[in-house]
């Protein structure tokens, strides 16, 4: 829903947004960056078109602080999947530091989550591809981290971008993988940009086979920026995967 995050900001927004959502043929949603919505009213308007929550980004403050509430929450919608967003600046500044820290914090955090019957993911951007020696910060963070408490939720635009392999890394966090983040990379002017599924130079053929292989439950279409209409943007991405064998 991040990618449409300007339609979901008040009830009625998010209930004319989910109508539109469950029309193109998506069956389920990522809570991301929607208005301050009572969760029960989100959950209503959700069961009323036949949506499910596949999976949420939460924010660090809510996750630090105020984890029963994410915990009830998760429970009321019947999402088994919580996500981070991105790693707090706080530990990006302590440089490989930080993503050990980070892996043992979150690691701590995923465990708490995961006596409460949910998981714990990390979605990546193209940072945590800074070298420290041999290693790639994404690589400390997932082989320092618990892969029991700490999930992985590749996204395949940032990947590429940070100059990695997208199908490559899918299959390096086989087995810890529920959801992905599925995003195209066009280059407009010179400057890598964000596409709708299909329509941008991503080997979609070698993703989709190894999320298969990797035993991803949910595939997450996102698009931060779209070149049009964003609910348009969905559709194409929607009639592609389709078209390219997913269901």
């Amino acid at each position: 829903l991040y990618t449409v995050r300007q339609f979901t900001q008040t009830a009625q927004e998010f209930a004319a947004s989910m109508k539109k959502i469950r029309q193109m043929g998506y069956r389920a949603v990522q809570i991301s960056a929607i208005g301050p919505i009572p969760a029960v009213k989100v959950k209503a308007i959700l069961d009323g078109e036949g949506l499910v929550v596949c999976n949420t980004h939460t924010a660090p403050d809510r996750l630090w602080g105020d984890l029963p509430s994410v915990i009830a929450e998760h429970h009321l919608w019947g999402c088994r999947h919580v996500a981070i967003g991105s790693m707090p600046k706080t530990y990006r500044d302590e440089g490989q530091e930080g993503y050990w820290r980070f892996a043992r914090e979150a690691s701590e955090l995923g465990r708490t989550l995961s006596e409460a019957g949910l998981t714990f993911s990390y979605h990546n951007h193209s940072f945590e591809f800074e070298r420290f020696g041999a290693k790639t910060g994404l690589d400390i963070l997932y082989e320092a981290s618990d892969p029991r408490y700490l999930q992985a939720e590749i996204d395949t635009y940032w990947v590429q971008y940070g100059g990695a392999d997208p199908a490559a890394w899918v299959r390096k966090v086989a087995g810890r993988m529920p959801v992905v983040h599925l995003k195209d990379m066009v280059i407009v002017n010179g400057a890598p940009t964000m596409a709708e599924i299909g329509e941008g130079n991503l080997n979609w053929p070698a993703i989709l086979q190894a999320c298969r292989e990797a035993g991803v439950q949910w595939y997450a279409v996102e698009q931060d920026i779209c070149q049009r209409d964003p609910f348009e943007s969905l559709a194409i991405s929607y009639r592609n995967l389709h078209a390219m064998g997913l269901r």
